[in-house]
């Protein structure tokens, strides 16, 4: 909050309605400060307060792991591993979604990648500066949508069905993802033919609310098994 000091003479020869013009002011300064801070969520407040640098020579307070974890208590597991397990024929190290966190059945899903440092494919990619590949990347997304195609109300079959790719279009890369980092993605379709079984999907995903992977359209058809 920002205050301003008048002097006692200055106030003194205030008209009645300016004095109170004034007055109002800086009520409403205090109620606009003390409601910015109150509609903030206790994990934003959290990130304020670590990315304030401490003052010179004072030491930065401690936050904790109990706070750190507090993400988690926003986020509802709709779909676990092994659920994603029962759907998918992914398994490791080619099982890209760790699990979901929405799911809006025959349109939409967001999911999890977490990616960490002993996974393959960091031994050579690259040794010095492991990233996460960007056709990896991709293909996370792709497991993600295959969720949504092949689970009712698209696929009725329950596991008589697979999926594969047929086309990607309009890829973009923004930032590297490196181990550490948890991969949100999110996919949404655009377009499914019943009869020939083709589905166009488009999807994005973040790392730490900032893109890191964009595609315009994913193609995909579903075939018996």
């Amino acid at each position: 909050a920002s205050y301003i000091l008048y002097s006692r003479e200055l106030v003194d020869n205030m008209t009645p309605i300016a004095l109170l013009m004034l007055l109002l002011a800086a009520l409403m300064n205090i109620m606009s400060t003390n409601c910015f801070s109150s509609n903030l969520s206790p994990i934003r407040r959290m990130q304020l307060k670590m990315s304030t640098p401490a003052p010179e020579g004072e030491a930065k307070e401690w936050v904790g792991a109990k706070k750190f974890s507090m993400k988690d208590r926003y986020t509802t597991t709709v779909l676990s591993s092994e659920q994603i397990s029962k759907i998918l024929p992914h398994r490791y190290p080619f099982l890209l979604v760790d699990r979901v966190v929405e799911f809006e059945a025959g349109k939409r899903a967001v999911g999890i990648k977490c990616v960490t440092a002993n996974e393959p494919q960091f031994t050579g990619h690259f040794p010095d500066r492991p990233i996460m590949p960007g056709v990896l990347m991709v293909e996370a997304m792709a497991q993600l949508g295959g969720l949504i195609c092949l689970s009712p109300p698209i696929n009725t079959e329950g596991g008589g069905r697979l999926f594969f790719f047929t086309g990607v279009n309009g890829v973009r890369w923004k930032s590297p993802v490196t181990p550490g980092d948890d991969l949100i993605m999110e996919m949404s379709l655009v377009n499914f033919d019943e009869r020939l079984g083709f589905a166009t999907m488009t999807g994005k995903a973040y790392v730490g609310g900032k893109i890191a992977v964009s595609v315009e359209e994913f193609t995909f058809a579903l075939a018996r098994t």
